[in-house]
Order: C-alpha cells, then structure tokens, then sequence
C-alpha cells in the first residue's frame, strides 16, 4: 500500500482542481475579450471578439491605412473605440497573409476565434504566439448590443428622446468642405480588394479613385438625401456630410437625380440591381440598409437647429425640395433586410477616427430605428 505525505496529498488535490478547472472552461467556449484581459497569466485560450484595428503602439489602434500585416485588435464591441477594452493579437508570419489587415481590411468588424497565449504585446493586455485563426461560427452577436460610453446619454431611451439625445452626441462633428471630400472618398469608400480603387454605392462597381469627376465613365459625389429635400446644396454641414455622401457614377447619379426611395420601376441599365421609376429609386439589394440608415442619420442629425432645415422622414414620394425624404415605411424594411456589413462599418469608423470624429448611430444599433420611428 503507498503512503501519501500531507505535502504530495495538497499537492495532488491541487492538480486535480486545475485539470478540472481547465475542462470546464473548455466546456464554457472562447472566452470573452474582457476575461481574457482580466487573465494576462502565460496561459494558452481561445478567445472570441470582433476586429476593430490594428495596434501601432501601448494606446493607439488605427482603423484604416494599415502599416503592416503584423497584429490586430478585438474587442467584445465591433463598434469600441477605447483601447482598455481592446486585446492586442500578435500575427505570427504563417497567418499574416491571410488574417493581417493590411492585406484583409475588410476584416474590421468581423467577429473571430483566436487561440495563443495570453500575454502582453506592446505593453497592453495581449495574446501572443498564436496557433490558430478562424470565423466565429456560433454564438451570434447579441439582439440589441450594450450601450457604449460615446452614447451614454442614449442609454434606455426611446421615441423622442433617443432621437433628441442622439443629435446632441452627433451633432459634436467637424466639417469638411465640399472639395475635401473628394479625397475623403477615395479612404472611406475604398476597395477592400484593390486599394487603388473605391466602390461605387448603386453600381457596385470597382472603379479608379483617379477617375473622379463629372463627365461619363467618371465618378462624382453622391448625396444620398438629396440636396434639394431641404435646398442645403453643397453647404458645409449637411451638403458635406460623409455620413451621407457616396461615391458614384456620374451617370447613375443622374439617374438617381433628387428622387425619394422606394420599391419598384424599371432596371438602370448602369448598376445592376437598382430600379427607378417617374419618382422613386431602388438600390441593389447588398445597400439597401447602407441607403436607410444614411437617411436615418440625416434626419436625426439636421433638427433645424444650426441655420439649416430640419430633416424628417415620411413616406411620401413626392417630396420635391421639402426637407422630407422618403418613403419611411420602405427603409425601415431595409434597414432589417440588410444589417450592417463589414464595409460599411468599417466606414463609420473611419469617419469618426480620421474626419468627422461622430458615428452613424444606425450602423451602430441599427434596432434604434424602429424604436425612434415604431
């Protein structure tokens, strides 16, 4: 018969409780970007968070221009903006062809599964020596996200009051002017596949970012809510808004002209998808939401209370250059049809790091539609 000493019996109870301790948090998944944070002990995880940026140093992560393919940045939030909640992955060489940014921006947003051990890179919590990458294939982003400190004054608001509140977080935003969008374009609309390009918003198409102007096989600015519904033109301010400014074809543009938006009418020839008809336009299906959620950011946006017109939705098409811009009931539905892509809130985050410095709420929370307008 063997005999224990106390010591080897201690011992052995505490091996016991760590192999049991480590199944059950194999059992309970990836652990979340704030556990792993709080857990910066040399062990090996598997964590799950959302790509927000690339870590160039301890306290700065940058959402566009990537320098190198050599780390990124997870977050629980694909919309954080504050580096204490983000965890810093170092990229080891043999997936930094296809998981480093530089290479793959249209990764920003997308939700992964990182496995390495968790320790400090770049003097911040971190994940280092990483083994393997992959899609979040389970565990879906939540129903209705938490409420993140830059919309603090929107928590658990509703109707009137959430819209009120949203416009005095948006409405704390530098201008551009009219000339400097142009260039503005060519960063928040570039191609993820070819960054000499942008992607035009009705078309679809990949097109040079030097080919922008006004005559055909060009592309110019779009205003998404027509600058004629309010008569703001190109002012600074609305008529320089990039929240609501798209690049595309001139000639599509035209076609769009001042037109409301709705279902129906006959195919542009131009952007395939799209339809237009005596006074209404339709996008193509993968913008649809991209379109209605502009058009709720202008509206929440322009109150009437900087010596512009106050912008409202209704769901009229006949709307003319009344500050309206329909048809409500039509964008609603696409706003649910088609939820926010990696694209588009890869742009939003752009334009509130290197331009506007506010967010479209929308691609946010895009359930706060239907809660300001039920």
């Amino acid at each position: 018969m063997t005999r224990w000493s106390p010591l080897a019996l201690v011992i052995g109870l505490l091996a016991a409780v760590n192999l049991y301790g480590s199944t059950a948090a194999s059992a309970a998944g990836p652990l979340t970007v704030a556990q792993a944070i709080s857990q910066q002990n040399g062990a090996s995880a598997t964590v799950r968070g959302y790509v927000v940026g690339q870590p160039t140093a301890t306290n700065t992560v940058v959402r566009s221009n990537y320098p190198s393919d050599y780390a990124l940045a997870l977050a629980d939030s694909a919309s954080e903006t504050g580096t204490s909640r983000m965890l810093y992955v170092q990229i080891p060489t043999a997936f930094r062809s296809s998981w480093g940014l530089r290479t793959n921006p249209s990764l920003l947003g997308r939700q992964i599964d990182v496995t390495g051990t968790l320790s400090a890179y770049f003097s911040h919590p971190g994940m280092t020596s990483s083994t393997a990458f992959a899609f979040a294939t389970t565990t879906p982003p939540p129903t209705t996200p938490p409420c993140e400190s830059y919309y603090t004054v929107a928590c658990d608001k509703t109707g009137a009051a959430l819209k009120s509140a949203l416009n005095t977080i948006i409405s704390n935003q530098r201008k551009l002017s009219y000339e400097q969008v142009w260039d503005a374009l060519k960063v928040t609309d570039q191609d993820p596949d070819n960054t000499s390009n942008v992607i035009l918003l009705y078309s679809g198409i990949s097109r040079a970012k030097s080919l922008s102007g006004s005559t055909s096989a060009n592309w110019n600015r779009e205003h998404v809510w027509a600058k004629s519904h309010g008569d703001f033109g190109i002012a600074t301010g609305p008529g320089t808004d990039l929240h609501h400014l798209r690049p595309e074809d001139v000639d599509v543009n035209a076609t769009r002209g001042n037109l409301d938006f709705d279902n129906g009418g006959s195919p542009v020839p131009e952007a395939s998808g799209s339809f237009v008809d005596g006074d209404s336009f339709e996008p193509r299906d993968a913008v649809k939401g991209d379109v209605a959620r502009m058009i709720f950011y202008m509206a929440v946006r322009y109150e009437g209370t900087d010596g512009f017109a106050n912008l409202e939705l209704n769901n009229s098409v006949s709307n003319g250059t009344a500050p309206y811009m329909g048809k409500l009931s039509v964008l609603k539905q696409w706003n649910e049809q088609d939820p926010p892509d990696a694209f588009e809130q890869r742009r939003n985050q752009v334009i509130y790091d290197s331009y506007q410095q506010n967010r479209n709420p929308f691609i946010d929370h895009p359930e706060w539609v239907s809660a300001i307008w039920p």
